[in-house]
């Protein structure tokens, strides 16, 4: 697993698996959190990655529930039982209550009562301020790391050769809506933006890629 500082208080910690797999590790003064787990064999280079930055891991945030976000929860918390949060919306889904829009089953992706509702006090602890940009998944969520500038946008995006893209329609519940969350850069205005699946390292003009990007995604998006 690669691990390259992408800020001050920021870590991305990458694998590629047919597709670039992508997570951040966020460093306070209280500690570590990670934002997203990956799939499962990412597990062990991430408690790597917090040996070498020294400092506890206090807990996961989860941009949403799909397994390549969640799927290095139990490893993770076999050795750290941190608390885990995604955002309220999302939690049926990833326990099994209800299917994804879309799918026609539900997924057991974690365990019924783990994951615990995200709110803003938790989030302000790691120096993240939690944006809901549903689309891509009911509850999907992006972290800004306000002091740093730096927007975690799990899959709110995909990216390619520093340009921004729209995730993948395969697993967007709503691609209208997904677009249109989107427009949370114009608003916070990151300096960068890291995304899940991408090989660029961060995104450094996105809010001015945005009006074209948002032009591109619809004109894709039309029968």
């Amino acid at each position: 697993m690669k691990i390259e500082q992408i800020s001050e208080h920021v870590w991305r910690c990458s694998i590629w698996m047919i597709i670039p797999v992508n997570v951040w590790v966020v460093k306070s003064d209280e500690g570590l959190t990670l934002v997203d787990t990956g799939i499962s064999m990412m597990a062990g280079g991430l408690q790597r990655c917090f040996r070498e930055l020294n400092a506890p891991l206090k807990r996961i945030l989860l941009t949403h529930g799909h397994s390549d976000h969640t799927g290095g929860i139990r490893k993770i918390r076999e050795a750290l039982p941190v608390p885990v949060y995604a955002h309220e919306t999302e939690i049926p889904y990833m326990e099994g209550r209800l299917p994804y829009p879309g799918r026609k089953k539900a997924e057991h992706l974690t365990e019924p009562g783990l994951v615990q509702s995200i709110d803003s006090q938790i989030a302000a602890a790691a120096g993240l301020t939690v944006l809901h940009t549903p689309g891509h998944s009911p509850g999907h969520v992006a972290y800004f790391h306000e002091q740093d500038r730096v927007l975690l946008a799990g899959d709110l995006f995909t990216s390619k050769k520093g340009r921004l893209n729209r995730p993948m329609p395969m697993f967007t519940a709503d691609m209208a809506q997904a677009v249109e969350s989107g427009s949370v850069i114009t608003e916070v205005n990151p300096r960068l933006v890291s995304v899940c699946h991408g090989g660029d390292v961060v995104i450094t003009d996105a809010k001015q890629q945005y009006e074209a990007y948002a032009r591109s995604a619809a004109g894709n998006s039309k029968p």
